[in-house]
C-alpha cells in the first residue's frame, strides 16, 4: 500500500494551495483519510480528516479556511487550503486508516511522504 501526496509549495499569506493524496495497492477498504502537519519544533497534529461516510473533522486553527474532499472510488483525498497564514507553514502528511488485502480485518494507519507547505511573503 502506498500513499502518494502532492501539491505543496510556497505561497504568500492569504493565498491558496491544494494538496492531493491517492492510496494504491491491495486495499480492502478505507475507513478514513486525512492530513496531518508538523511544523519545526512542534508535534505532528491533525489538520483535517474525512470518513468513508463523508464525516469531516478539522483542527480549530483551520476551520473556515480549509476544506477536505474525498473520492471513495479513486481512494483519493484533497485538502483545499485558503487564506493561508504563516502559521500554516509545515510539512503536511497524508494519512489513511485502511484494511489491507482482499478480506475484512483490522485497520491500520498508513502515511504518505510529507509535502512542504511554506507560507511567506
Amino acid at each position: 500500500v502506498q500513499l502518494q501526496a502532492s501539491g505543496g509549495g510556497l505561497v504568500q499569506p492569504g493565498g491558496s494551495l491544494r494538496l492531493s493524496c491517492a492510496a494504491s495497492g491491495s486495499i480492502f477498504s478505507i475507513n478514513a483519510m486525512g492530513w496531518y502537519r508538523q511544523a519545526p519544533g512542534k508535534q505532528r497534529e491533525l489538520v483535517a480528516s474525512i470518513t468513508s461516510g463523508g464525516a469531516t473533522n478539522f483542527a480549530d486553527s483551520v476551520k473556515g479556511r480549509f476544506r477536505i474532499f474525498r473520492d471513495v472510488t479513486k481512494n483519493t483525498v484533497w485538502l483545499f487550503m485558503d487564506s493561508l497564514e504563516p502559521e500554516d507553514t509545515a510539512v503536511y502528511y497524508c494519512n489513511a486508516n485502511l484494511i489491507v488485502g482482499d478480506t475484512n480485518g483490522p485497520a491500520v494507519d498508513y502515511w504518505g511522504q510529507g509535502t512542504l507547505v511554506t507560507v511567506s511573503s
